[in-house]
Parts: structure tokens; sequence; C-alpha cells
């Protein structure tokens, strides 16, 4: 347990070292995670330990383990007890939503978060990898309808070529 304990901690601490790239979780630290909550001798450790399978499963490379995780903040997010614990909240669906594709709802989630905390380094390092994966979504989209005009305009341009020269004949 305790080096699944290390690398939880590991992957949380790289996004504070300035990479730009969200930490990725694996089974085992999500299995850990649900023993805790399983374990939890009070109400306020549980509360703690739902928290860490939530970043956990966000954080996860499997689609179904972020949608659970995405549902489990979704569910708690009007019981949050204070603004710290709301922005955390945000923050974790933010990725979520980030993971499954859905970048205008992480936009407006990060929104929010930095409604609540304007210099969160954590928030705004995510809102620029929406920002990058969004504009580089839209010039692959961009691309792609070039290349689709390219292709109808060649297409266009050799039934006219043949219809002309059927007509000479």
């Amino acid at each position: 347990m305790d080096a699944h304990v290390g690398r939880f901690v590991d992957s949380v601490g790289s996004i504070f070292r300035g990479g730009d790239t969200l930490p990725w979780c694996d089974r085992d630290i999500i299995a850990g995670c649900e023993r805790e909550v399983a374990e939890s001798a009070n109400e306020e450790q549980k509360n703690e330990s739902l928290m860490r399978l939530s970043w956990a499963l966000v954080h996860s490379r499997q689609p179904e383990d972020v949608n659970r995780g995405i549902g489990m903040l979704q569910a708690s997010l009007d019981k949050s007890s204070s603004p710290l614990q709301t922005r955390e909240k945000l923050y974790l669906l933010a990725v979520g939503h980030y993971r499954t594709g859905d970048y205008t709802r992480s936009r407006q989630l990060l929104e929010r978060c930095l409604e609540i905390q304007p210099d969160w380094r954590q928030a705004l390092t995510l809102q620029r990898l929406v920002e990058d994966k969004t504009k580089r979504d839209g010039m692959i989209g961009m691309a792609i309808i070039t290349g689709a005009f390219g292709v109808v305009g060649l297409a266009v341009g050799g039934i006219i070529a043949a219809a002309s020269s059927s007509r000479k004949k």
C-alpha cells in the first residue's frame, strides 16, 4: 500500500512542478483509494477518502473510471462545505471533462474555479491545455474540411473537363 501512496503523491506532485501534462492514475491506486473509503472510521475520513478516489478516477486512462469520477463529483458538489472544497471539485470535474473530450464543459468549470481563486496555478495550467487542445482540434478540423473541398473541387473539375471534351467531339 505504501508504494501505491508514493505513486499517488508523485502523480499529484507532477502538476505542481510545472509540467504541462496532467498526471495519470492506474487501477492499483484506484483500488487503494476504494479500500481507504471502505475502511474510513468516521464521516470526515470518508469524505477525504472520497475526494482522493474522485481525483484518482478522473485521472484514470479508463473512460468508465473517468465517467464514474465525474458522477461522484457532480453528486457531491452541492454538499461542499467551503469555497476551497467547491473549487477543488470544480477543478476535478474540469479534469474529467477534459479527459472525455468535452472541452467546452471543462472550460466552463475552469472559469468557475478561477472566479473563486483567479491565480490558481493548476486551473490556469489546465485552462491552457484546454485552449491548446481546442485550437489543435480546430486546425485538424479545418485541414479535413479543406481537404474535402479539395477532393470535391478535383472531382467537379474532372467532370467539367470530361463534359467539355465530349462537347468538342
